[in-house]
């Protein structure tokens, strides 16, 4: 049982927070993911700049962007968790794409990962299928969690074989789009989500896309083991001031 499971059998209403390394500066990672603590938050999504990002919406692909022109690196992305794990045991999960795995080493990468103190991966654009045939053993092996994606789309039969190959929790995507987008969760999702709570899932959930307010995080809350915010936090590091000031007050606006 690793960081991840712990969290989830010892509190509910979790908030997990996005962000993207190297992002606003090539340095603020550390810095943000230890306030974000101090703040409050349960666990948090380091996202590694991608330049082709299929699953995020315009708001993270801009951060994507601007973090590969800081001069981000996986190298420097492990770098920064090992020192955040000098002061912090906060939960920790790697979301990437395939292709940055690939290009890295997988073997490579994941122990590197595993290494440095990551708790979990998410890797949006990994076929269930090849990752068990590639690279479940290792993963596990690693005590890794990996944990996948789940929308209003996905089958029953599928969710559940997710559900079986995830360990963690598994992502509720709120509705058919990227990142970013506005979701009314007490009314549209309403029946996706009681449908995926009457399957009696081995693993918690966790409700992302769209989760940018109180009352969007609440809603999920009621949905599920909790909610995963992306796209509003990077708009709150992107305003004028002071960065500690505004992952704070980004923070309380959601709970407090």
């Amino acid at each position: 049982m690793n960081k991840i499971e712990q969290l989830f059998q010892q509190k509910k209403d979790i908030l997990n927070i996005y962000l993207t390394a190297g992002f606003p500066k090539l340095a603020d990672t550390v810095k943000i993911v230890l306030e974000l603590e101090k703040a409050g938050v349960d666990m948090v999504e380091i996202g590694m700049p991608f330049s082709d990002p299929l699953a995020d919406g315009p708001v993270i692909q801009h951060s994507s962007t601007e973090a590969i022109k800081n001069g981000i690196r996986l190298e420097m992305i492990f770098d920064q968790i090992r020192e955040i794990r000098k002061h912090s045991q906060i939960p920790l999960i790697l979301m990437g794409y395939l292709n940055q795995l690939m290009a890295y080493g997988e073997k490579a990468f994941l122990e590197e990962a595993a290494q440095c103190g990551v708790d979990g991966l998410i890797i949006p654009d990994l076929p269930v299928e090849i990752y068990q045939k590639q690279y479940k053993q290792m993963v596990e092996d690693l005590n890794l969690d990996m944990i996948f994606l789940i929308s209003p789309q996905t089958e029953t039969g599928r969710i559940k074989l997710l559900d079986a190959e995830s360990r963690g929790f598994l992502y509720v995507v709120s509705s058919s789009s990227i990142t970013g987008q506005k979701a009314d969760l007490q009314q549209a999702q309403k029946s996706y989500f009681d449908r995926i709570n009457r399957m009696n899932l081995r693993n918690p959930t966790l409700i992302g896309f769209g989760i940018s307010d109180r009352k969007s995080y609440e809603a999920a809350c009621r949905n599920a083991s909790g909610a995963i915010i992306g796209s509003a936090f990077i708009r709150a590091l992107e305003k004028e001031g002071l960065l500690k000031q505004h992952v704070h007050d980004f923070v309380k606006s959601i709970r407090s």
